[in-house]
Parts: C-alpha cells; structure tokens; sequence
C-alpha cells in the first residue's frame, strides 16, 4: 500500500491541563514509531489555548514523561498561545468569504431553540447549532457587536457546503471518508476573547508544521471532518489520516483527565520502569488478535502502515457516536 504522503512527519499535541495518563502514552508512541518507519520528524506541539486551564506544571510533566518513555522530539515546540495572530488572521480570512458569523447565543438559549424545535436533545446534541444568529441581519450584527456583547465565531456550514459540494478524506484504517455536511452544524471556530478552538488552531499547526500524518483516537473522526473542510477553504495541506483504537478502563470509559485516569507520573511513583508500561498497552489481544502483543513495536507499526486492515475495519462510523470495538486497559 502506497501511502503518497506530502511529508512524512508525525506529531502528538497534549495539552498542559493535567498529566499524562495511559491513553496519552498510547498516542505518543503510535505517532512516534510511525515517524520513524516513515523516515519523517516526530513533533511536539503543546495546544494551550486554555489560559484558565493550561499549567506551566503539567507542560513540565509532559517534558519528563516523554524523556522517561525515551520518545525522542524535534526541539522546536510550538506553543499555541503563542501564535493567536495566526489564528486570528485565518478567521478574518474566512470571514471576507462570508464562512463565519458572530453568535451571541448562550447555551441556555441554544437548549430552548433546539427543544422548540421539538427536538428532545441528547448530550452530543448540544453542539448542533440551529442557527439562530446566522439569520441575523447585518444591521443587527453590528448592534449586538456595538453593545460590546459576548460572541463566537461559527461555521456558515451551508454556506460552506454550497461552495465545496462533497468533501472526502482519507484514514489509512478506515478507508475513505465522506463528510457528513448536512448534519455538523455551524460549530464554533473562534470566540471574541479567544481568537481560536481546537478546530482551527490544530487544523493550521497540522499545515504550518507539516504534518503529513496525523495519527490520533478514533473519537476524533467526527473533528477531522470538520478540519477538512477548513483545510479546503483555507487552501491548506491535506494530511492523511490513522484514528486509533482506544484505551479504556475496566468500567469501559475512555481514559481521560476529567476521569482522572491513572497518569504517567503515579505508575513511576509506584515503581514501573518504562517497559512496564508500554507492556501494560500490549497485553490484552482481545481487540488486535495475533497483532496485538507486538502492537507498539517498530516493525508491527510499519506492518500497519502497509498492511492497515490488520487491525481490523470497523462496519461503520456514525456522526454522532463510533460503533468500533476499543482496547480495554484493567
């Protein structure tokens, strides 16, 4: 299988809001010793643009994670909160396209438009604007902007559609991609205090810094969509994409900070060496089969590179919920 990346480097993006846990591990040695097979850079990038939440303490302790698991990065660290004027100038650059607007909604108001509608929404249902101020007028913008209210910056998601038509991207585990335009919703791309989101900053640092590969957990696949969009109307690199499997604990929840799953920092202090570690992610065959044990090591990588299905195609990908099987860690 020929991959025909632009460039064969990798990154792994924390950010500095906590410590490092097993599912962090897991991502930072995937991408790592994919960089290596493919003879590319392996990049770190720290996505802080959560002034409230990011800690010069848990940026420290990703440093010394890493150096700990022997995963070697390019010295260049880009921080995002030090580039806010590049993510700024791409909102005024889709905004001269008429691809964003201002929303001064509020969750609450966003709730009761959605219920009205008579729609009784789920959780993930909260993040499907109906679009309240996208009807707004110019004049009423400029009111509402001209009382100094609080806005964000959404998506025109029809506007966009309109422009681009069917957008597709590649993952070399799940095969081609088929953006789902019609029922993302106009999401938010940057706020007035916070020239940026996840979505935007991570979608221009893949470009600027690029990153051919992007390999990360398959509860992203839903993001890259909408990245892949932004790359087309900015004019941005396309990198290929490998969502992998996740870590999960013995309760079946993803392994997440706000889970307080167990960090890098508590199995060092109950004395595990490196190999402990990385072979508390090998030992459960139950999702990889045979490919299992040798998962992380460098061969079986280039093994999944070139031979993806290896790990097993899932039936399908839902937009609001991902119907794969996950790796459990007890």
């Amino acid at each position: 299988m020929k991959l025909n990346l632009y460039s064969n480097n990798t990154r792994f993006a924390p950010s500095p809001t906590g410590h490092m846990h097993l599912g962090h591990v897991f991502s930072a040695l995937f991408a790592y010793e994919a960089a290596k097979k493919l003879g590319g850079k392996f990049i770190l990038r720290i996505e802080d643009i959560d002034s409230q939440r990011s800690n010069q303490l848990f940026e420290e302790s990703i440093y010394e994670d890493l150096d700990w698991l022997e995963i070697k990065y390019v010295n260049e660290i880009r921080h995002q909160s030090d580039h806010m004027e590049d993510y700024k100038a791409a909102i005024n650059e889709l905004f001269k396209m008429g691809m964003v607007y201002p929303c001064f909604c509020s969750r609450s108001e966003i709730k009761a438009e959605i219920m009205r509608a008579g729609n009784a929404p789920h959780e993930e249902d909260y993040s499907i604007y109906p679009g309240t101020c996208r009807r707004l007028s110019i004049e009423e913008r400029e009111s509402k902007i001209d009382q100094n209210l609080s806005y964000a910056w959404r998506l025109n998601i029809r506007a966009a559609s309109k422009k681009l038509g069917n957008l597709t991207w590649d993952d070399i585990r799940l095969g081609r991609q088929t953006v789902p335009v019609g029922i993302i919703g106009d999401v938010v791309l940057a706020r007035k205090d916070i020239p940026t989101s996840y979505h935007l900053s991570a979608t221009l640092d893949d470009h600027i810094q690029r990153i051919g590969l992007v390999t990360r957990g398959e509860d992203l696949v839903n993001a890259t969509h909408i990245h892949k969009i932004i790359q087309v109307l900015l004019g941005l690199n396309s990198p290929k994409y490998l969502h992998h499997p996740l870590i999960l604990d013995s309760n079946g929840i993803r392994l997440s900070k706000r889970t307080r799953a167990q960090t890098v920092k508590s199995l060092k202090a109950s004395g595990l060496k490196k190999e402990d570690v990385i072979d508390k992610l090998r030992e459960d065959e139950h999702y990889y089969g045979p490919f299992g044990k040798k998962y992380l090591s460098n061969s079986d990588i280039g093994t999944l590179l070139t031979n993806p299905l290896a790990l097993g195609k899932p039936s399908a990908v839902s937009y609001t919920h991902l119907t794969l099987p996950t790796k459990r860690i007890v």
